[in-house]
């Protein structure tokens, strides 16, 4: 018996998955509402639109990796009557104007998106317990001063300890600067001064924990209840009270106030080292004089004779470009460990 011969008729062909074609068009999306995301949690954000529907939503899938932050205006479809148990999608996020990015230290390559679209960055510092640190206040700057955010400074803890003197130079660089009490008669002038500044703005609130934000927001807002807690005693440090940013409607005015957890660490690594230099602007006109490749921390840079005009050292002077030079020490400590 001969064997058989094989054609292409023998041959089985495997049906298609499915018969339908795939199409790569996209919904429009025409009909999605606008909304501002007050806070997020754990894959969920809450929105609320401008006739002040509370919504809670999810990333659509189509949005990719792009993260969705606080103060972020973002474009909503599916259920967003705001009942409760229904979930609304989020599919497209508007262009942010600003944001308030940290990488977690100076080494770290990871830049961390805070928050966004904001109009002022209040930096909050007690007079003591903890002591205000001036390298913190200084990376906030940076980071207000190179996104364009005007900052505000807000000293806490007036009636309980002497406000440092270097906190006063800070009014040389337009920095509007601003004293509360914990108690007494002139606790309820300096909110009242507080209300005036963030009137009509979109302001975030930074800071060390311990410093006095959550009491803050809680005299601004009271329905917020925010936790508020101590100072350890034996390190020095505020213990973290709010462990997720969340943006609050003040109770007299149109504006808002976002509530950051406490920050110790604020890494600048993701910030190019001109930006950090023009972010000084008493002293970038200077430095604009610089030889091409000066790094600033040389004895021929033109910072040494501003900061010691004459020959006679100006302290005020002297502490700005320590900051400025601390700032840049760290930023090449970074890059160099990135680079080993």
């Amino acid at each position: 018996m001969s064997p058989r011969e094989y054609d292409e008729s023998d041959a089985r062909v495997r049906p298609s998955r499915s018969t339908r074609p795939r199409s790569k068009d996209r919904p429009s999306h025409s009909d999605a509402i606008n909304a501002l995301v007050t806070t997020v949690d754990r894959g969920r954000q809450t929105c609320i639109t401008d006739d002040r529907v509370i919504i809670t939503a999810m990333r659509a899938r189509e949005l990719g990796p792009k993260s969705v932050v606080v103060g972020d205006v973002v474009s909503l479809v599916g259920d967003v009557s705001g009942g409760e148990g229904t979930l609304a999608r989020i599919v497209h996020v508007q262009e942010r104007r600003n944001s308030l990015s940290r990488t977690v230290d100076d080494v770290a390559q990871v830049e961390r998106t805070i928050v966004a679209n904001i109009d002022q960055l209040v930096i909050v510092v007690a007079a003591t317990n903890p002591e205000p640190r001036r390298g913190l206040i200084d990376r906030f700057l940076v980071s207000a001063f190179t996104e364009g955010i005007t900052p505000k400074l807000i000293v806490t803890k007036t009636d309980l300890g002497v406000v440092p003197d270097f906190l006063a130079e800070y009014a040389k660089l337009d920095v509007e600067i601003l004293h509360t009490a914990i108690k007494g008669p002139a606790r309820e002038r300096d909110l009242v001064a507080l209300h005036e500044m963030l009137e009509g703005k979109i302001s975030v609130l930074v800071g060390h924990s311990g410093v006095g934000k959550s009491t803050l927001i809680n005299a601004l807002v009271p329905e917020a209840d925010r936790l508020t807690g101590d100072v350890n005693v034996a390190t020095g440090r505020g213990r973290h009270t709010s462990s997720s940013a969340i943006a609050l409607p003040l109770a007299t005015s149109d504006g808002w106030i976002i509530d950051t957890p406490g920050i110790r660490a604020f890494g600048l690594s993701h910030i190019d080292t001109n930006r950090i230099v023009d972010a000084f602007t008493d002293l970038s006109e200077v430095a604009a004089n610089c030889l091409s490749n000066c790094s600033h921390s040389e004895s021929s840079c033109s910072l040494d004779a501003w900061a010691a005009p004459g020959g006679i050292s100006n302290p005020e002077r002297t502490a700005r470009l320590a900051s400025l030079r601390s700032l840049l020490a760290v930023k090449d400590q970074a890059v160099s460990a990135i680079e080993d």
